[in-house]
């Protein structure tokens, strides 16, 4: 029995010791390509509310006003009626709308939307994967995209709607 729980002891122990090894390794030692202006956005495939997947480079030929947002976050609360009704009118003129929830249940995203008639697509980044391949912080965060995939601006903090019409304007094909 002691036997037993010395050799479980030493697989618990070996397991964390690799799992904090693997971390350090990941964080430390492997090459981060930072997301800047100029630089190609990274591809990612997210599905929305309605069970559709967005893959970013089927948005190529369009501009792409990529949000990363909260539903705790108020300054996200704050500029999302403002998407919404700027979307209205640059929808057709070829620029797109993609929100990206942080990882939030599906529930809440999901009220939130429908609290503000949201109309453009809402995806949620259950893993934080695309919110790390963009190192996003703080929310929000806000990736112009041209209609060749190239990131022309980064916006954080929040916009006014006047802002959100200028960006939308600045990214149409």
């Amino acid at each position: 029995m002691k036997k037993q729980r010395l050799l479980l002891r030493t697989v618990i122990l070996i397991l964390l010791l690799g799992a904090v090894g693997y971390t350090i390794y990941a964080n430390f030692f492997t090459e981060k390509t930072r997301v800047t202006v100029g630089s190609e956005a990274p591809d990612f495939v997210l599905t929305d509310l309605n069970g559709k997947k967005h893959r970013l480079s089927d948005y190529r030929g369009k501009g792409v006003f990529l949000n990363f947002w909260g539903t705790w976050c108020k300054p996200c609360e704050k500029e999302m009626p403002y998407m919404n009704r700027q979307y209205q009118v640059y929808k057709n003129q070829g620029v797109e709308v993609i929100a990206v929830n942080v990882g939030e249940p599906e529930l809440a995203v999901r009220k939130f939307a429908e609290r503000f008639d949201l109309k453009f697509p809402i995806v949620i980044d259950q893993q934080d994967q695309v919110m790390n391949a963009y190192d996003i912080d703080p929310l929000p965060t806000t990736f112009l995209i041209d209609k060749d995939g190239k990131i022309v601006k980064i916006i954080t903090g929040t916009m006014t709607e006047s802002m959100v019409q200028q960006y939308m304007e600045s990214i149409k094909p």
